[in-house]
């Protein structure tokens, strides 16, 4: 009989103990997240990081919109003030003559390359051709730390035009120095990809994140329902003559309120005056998700002629 009561209470301690060890194991599986779902959280940061950088670039926009005018950015080098002055044209055109102490970083990949190697404690004014990839130029600097602003209408609309510009251009070749700045690998990976992805649409119509006038015309004469055309004019100026079926953001602080409202599962084609202000929402809303190209010399005005829509002498609708 003792042994008999001993043995069931054997059973019952043995049983009790596994009901408690397995207890035990459920609360510690339950305590630890799944790496699966730590390195959905981890991404979720990543993006909220990026995310969070590009919309205070818009919201925190200054007056001069990330600008400097032509004829001041010559006038500075003149009177040799401290600015690191980036040309992005070609090797080639940079070798036949650019603004004295200006790096050369071509358009693509080699900008982000040249990151860490740009002061961060100098204005950094940069410059291509008409000024509208310079926009895009200026928007990933910025994104990446840097006080950076655009020379209004690149070298062959703007800077060339200035009374005297010949005074202050070399033809002497300035190499970047070694690495003198730390970027946010997050923010660099996320510029790195920007400039590589040129490479996918290198052989379309959307070259450079741009489309030519004459490539929009044919998609919307076409009722091609894969772009959505935005314009960044103003208001008041939208009002009065638009491409068609335009919609508007008016460019400006608080612009970036408006994005959500935008499609993923087409082209935007972005247009402003020139292409510059529209180069630099275009890399904006790629950083952000959006397939965005700008439209090549925006809507036309008499300064960059003979580009932009109205230039070309294409149709406008109130």
């Amino acid at each position: 009989m003792r042994k008999k009561f001993f043995k069931g209470l054997s059973l019952l301690l043995i049983l009790i103990l596994s009901l408690s060890f397995v207890a035990c194991s459920k609360e510690e599986q339950s305590s630890v997240p799944a790496p699966q779902e730590n390195a959905m959280v981890a991404a979720d940061a990543e993006v909220n990081v990026l995310e969070e950088k590009v919309m205070a670039y818009f919201a925190n926009m200054p007056k001069d919109i990330y600008k400097v005018k032509h004829s001041k950015a010559v006038e500075e080098v003149k009177n040799g003030e401290d600015i690191f002055i980036l040309d992005i044209r070609s090797a080639d055109d940079y070798a036949k003559g650019h603004l004295k102490s200006a790096y050369n970083a071509p358009w693509g990949p080699a900008i982000a390359e040249a990151l860490p190697m740009i002061p961060q404690d100098k204005k950094v004014y940069v410059y291509c051709y008409t000024g509208q990839t310079a926009g895009q130029a200026v928007m990933t600097l910025n994104l990446a730390g840097f006080d950076a602003k655009s020379i209004n209408l690149g070298w062959m609309l703007g800077i060339s035009k200035v009374e005297g510009y010949e005074d202050v251009v070399e033809t002497t070749s300035n190499e970047l120095a070694d690495k003198v700045t730390d970027i946010d690998p997050e923010i660099q990976e996320a510029i790195t990809a920007y400039y590589n992805g040129l490479a996918d649409v290198s052989g379309s119509i959307f070259k450079n994140y741009k489309v030519s006038e004459k490539s929009l015309k044919e998609l919307i004469d076409n009722k091609d329902e894969s772009i959505y055309v935005l314009s960044v004019r103003s208001a008041e100026d939208f009002g009065k003559m638009k491409i068609a079926t335009a919609n508007n953001i008016p460019w400006g602080a608080g612009m970036e309120k408006e994005f959500a409202n935008l499609p993923k599962d087409k082209t935007i084609v972005v247009y402003c005056y020139t292409g510059q202000t529209a180069g630099q929402t275009v890399a904006g809303l790629r950083l952000l998700g959006y397939d965005a190209v700008s439209l090549n010399g925006g809507m036309g005005m008499d300064i960059n002629k003979p580009h932009g829509w109205l230039n070309k002498g294409y149709e406008t609708v109130k």
